[in-house]
């Protein structure tokens, strides 16, 4: 297997890059120059916006020196068929690695300076079509700052290896170590606790599954008091942030199990997490952070820009062992799971 480490200085390098080219675009530019859609892809796939185009370039030009080496096949949004060979020339089958990313993960927090968006790259020796997120062997992830903020994190691991992280200090240049530490807490009391539902469609779906887990686990809401909390964050990279981070206790992302109800209402499907938005899902696992799919298989997807993801994790195994149980009891009932019956998602 071919070593990753030689690649890792330069993608930390081109992460700061985009963090600050992207950050000077933003203080640079309006936010209705920055909003503009580029593309929608015909109604397929995530919206592309102007601020997008900046994180894009940049990746693509950052990568060119490191393929001029190694050919390389970068897979990410935004280019014709979701992926492009580096150099310009060269063939897919001499390519040593394929690099999947998400240059801007969370565009319409940070376009609206609402939240931090992320920097998202996995690299996996190349198989071909066949190459899965299981494969990836190097990721790096990093925080782009709204503009009122002047610290920024990172992180980054070799397969198998430990997670290093840092934050950067923008106003004075300067980084310092940082220590990411996910959440010991064995219950969910008192905690962030998230069922992703972005956006309209089976919004009350998930709600109504969300309430029964708490429910299950914390029983009925007490009078005066707070069971737990939920985060929206609308960046699947900031979701594993939060895990990483000590913030969040649990988090799902069950989007593409809700495909029965959408048929069942005469809608099609909404938009779903992506395998460049959970690239560097292997960070978060070496920290002890449990990720399953949403059936509670090992999480995994081809590496491409079309498949949909769902995802759960958990911020350690005690909290996975109480969970997990009733969130799948949850979505049986509802016929969600594979090879359960069709029943009602209300």
């Amino acid at each position: 297997m071919p070593d990753a480490r030689p690649l890792l200085p330069v993608l930390l390098r081109l992460h700061d890059r985009i963090r600050d080219g992207v950050v000077a675009a933003c203080a640079r530019q309006s936010q209705e120059a920055l909003t503009t859609v580029a593309a929608d892809g015909a109604g397929e796939g995530d919206t592309i916006y102007a601020i997008d185009r900046v994180s894009e370039d940049l990746m693509v030009e950052g990568l060119a020196p490191l393929a001029a080496a190694h050919p390389l096949c970068l897979i990410m949004e935004g280019l014709p068929g979701g992926r492009r060979v580096l150099p310009d020339g060269a063939d897919e089958a001499d390519c040593r690695w394929r690099v999947i990313a998400d240059p801007i993960d969370g565009t319409r927090g940070l376009m609206y300076q609402k939240r931090s968006a992320w920097i998202l790259t996995g690299v996996a020796p190349n198989r071909g079509a066949d190459t899965r997120l299981r494969d990836l062997v190097l990721a790096v992830q990093t925080e782009i700052p709204l503009l009122k903020q002047h610290l920024s994190d990172q992180m980054w691991a070799l397969r198998g290896g430990p997670v290093e992280a840092r934050r950067y200090d923008r106003m004075r240049d300067t980084w310092q170590p940082l220590t990411l530490q996910p959440s010991r807490a064995a219950d969910l009391a008192h905690g962030f606790v998230t069922i992703s539902r972005f956006f309209p469609g089976v919004r009350d779906v998930l709600a109504a599954i969300d309430e029964e887990v708490v429910q299950a686990i914390l029983g009925p809401p007490q009078p005066g008091k707070a069971a737990c909390f939920e985060d929206q964050y609308a960046s699947t990279g900031g979701q594993l942030y939060e895990l990483m981070a000590g913030h969040d206790r649990f988090i799902a992302d069950l989007r593409p199990l809700m495909q029965p109800v959408y048929e069942e209402r005469g809608l099609a499907g909404g938009l779903a997490c992506h395998p460049y938005d959970i690239c560097t899902a292997f960070i978060a696992e070496a920290l002890g952070v449990q990720l399953t799919d949403g059936r509670g298989a090992p999480l995994d997807a081809p590496l491409d820009v079309e498949a949909d993801v769902a995802w759960v994790g958990y911020a350690n195994a005690r909290l996975r062992a109480l969970v997990e149980p009733a969130l799948q009891r949850a979505l049986a009932r509802r016929g969600l799971l594979a090879g359960s019956p069709t029943g009602s998602p209300s």
